[in-house]
């Protein structure tokens, strides 16, 4: 039997999704402890898409293998009583014996919040980036419609991404503002390592008015990391969701 599930996280206090040998605490890490409770043997979780230390998660997809008959709101409810307050299950079904929470996702959703206000504030200091200048969200606005497409997109590559191809497609990539909130939302057919937290540090330049719009567009056309913006800090970053066919 094959089961699928939506995990939310708050990844402030984990070093990432992935499994780590050192046994530093991960996201995987107390998953997997949390339903090996729940099934009384060990359970291995696949996840949807990797996050990074102090990244979060709106609804991060797994799925696990096991022969334990047990009802869904064993494995919800059990499974919560047994994870730590900065994870949660939101949903359990069983899925066909060839579903893949990684590999049959055709697209992942990103959201990156910014706290754009002079003082920092105590409670969002964790879960958003701030920024001191005031950004031109306009600017930045325009300047991201250079990446929409599908395009090579090594000047916003990782060092350690791992993936075959730089060549990803942006189905949507846009920007609003709630008072001192800024929000990216931006959704790919798949992302490359840090490509959200590079766009983001990238775009940071152009709303402080360090670069111009279409600076963008030749950091892009580069294909060099060096010609990009720093690597934007993680906290503001959130894995929203993962798109199937059906689950």
């Amino acid at each position: 039997m094959k089961l699928a599930l939506g995990v939310e996280y708050l990844g402030t206090n984990f070093h990432g999704w992935q499994l780590q040998k050192s046994g530093i605490r991960t996201v995987q890490q107390v998953v997997e402890e949390a339903l090996s409770s729940i099934a009384d043997q060990p359970i291995r979780v696949f996840c949807s898409g990797r996050t990074d230390a102090g990244v979060h998660a709106i609804e991060q997809v797994i799925h696990f293998e096991t022969d334990v008959i047990r009802e869904d709101k064993a494995w919800l409810f059990g499974g919560n009583a047994n994870l730590p307050h900065d994870v949660n299950f939101k949903w359990v079904k069983q899925v066909n014996d060839d579903f893949h929470a990684r590999f049959n996702a055709y697209a992942r959703q990103y959201h990156y919040k910014i706290h754009n206000t002079p003082v920092r504030s105590a409670l969002t200091g964790a879960h958003t980036l701030w920024e001191p200048r005031k950004l031109d969200i306009t600017a930045m606005s325009t300047a991201a419609e250079y990446l929409f497409g599908e395009h090579d997109f090594s000047s916003f590559r990782g060092s350690l991404c791992q993936a075959k191809s730089p060549i990803k497609t942006i189905e949507f990539i846009k920007l609003t503002q709630d008072n001192n909130e800024i929000l990216l939302d931006i959704k790919a057919n798949a992302f490359l390592h840090h490509m959200v937290r590079n766009i983001v540090g990238t775009l940071l330049k152009v709303g402080r008015g360090e670069k111009t719009i279409e600076w963008v567009k030749e950091v892009l056309d580069a294909k060099d990391r060096k010609r990009a913006g720093a690597t934007a800090e993680p906290q503001g970053l959130y894995f929203v969701k993962a798109f199937y066919k059906s689950v």
